[in-house]
């Protein structure tokens, strides 16, 4: 790279920027703006010009350990990815969600209430084609989340819990088999 004692160079992993003081081997002193002096070694350290201020291009920085950071942070490929043409069709079961007032209603109602909306919603997915439907169910005493599995089992559909991280333990999310045979 062709460093020299007064030349002015940024650090790679650092934010510090100074000037070389002095040169031993591949050990390359940086006295910062500060009067701090560091050690560095000469693939750590990149020269900046006198009018550059800070490192805004990396493309034509020929450095090839800040090469290898980049190439290093390019993300790696999910194997669990949504496609764009998916379409996610979310019910929230709550009894508040799907009636104005309760009132007058026992557990039994509102529960038969409940699974009449999911059956619904299943044959309405089939219908339409839809691949995904979560059930939002909430936690409780987990009576309704056993009636909606025996009710999924009934249909050409794979069933499983939601993901914890965006739904909690609270919902079951559907795959609706397109092509039952």
């Amino acid at each position: 790279m062709g460093l020299e004692i007064g030349n002015k160079v940024a650090i790679l992993d650092d934010v510090l920027k100074g000037k070389i003081i002095n040169i031993i081997g591949n050990s390359i002193s940086v006295e910062t703006s500060d009067g701090m002096i560091f050690n560095f070694s000469e693939a750590e350290l990149v020269r900046i010009d006198t009018e550059q201020y800070e490192l805004s291009k990396f493309s034509d920085i020929n450095n090839e350990l800040l090469k290898e950071k980049i190439d290093s942070n390019i993300p790696k490929k999910s194997l669990f990815k949504k496609e764009k043409s998916e379409v996610v069709f979310e019910v929230d079961l709550h009894i508040n969600q799907l009636i104005k007032s309760k009132k007058g209603l026992d557990n039994y109602d509102m529960l038969n209430l409940q699974l009449e909306t999911a059956k619904r919603k299943i044959e309405f997915a089939l219908n339409k084609r839809i691949s995904k439907i979560v059930f939002i169910h909430g936690v409780g005493e987990g009576v309704l989340k056993s009636e909606l599995q025996r009710l999924l089992n009934k249909y050409p559909v794979k069933h499983y819990d939601a993901s914890f991280k965006k739904y909690g333990l609270g919902a079951t999310e559907v795959y609706v088999f397109q092509n039952p045979n």
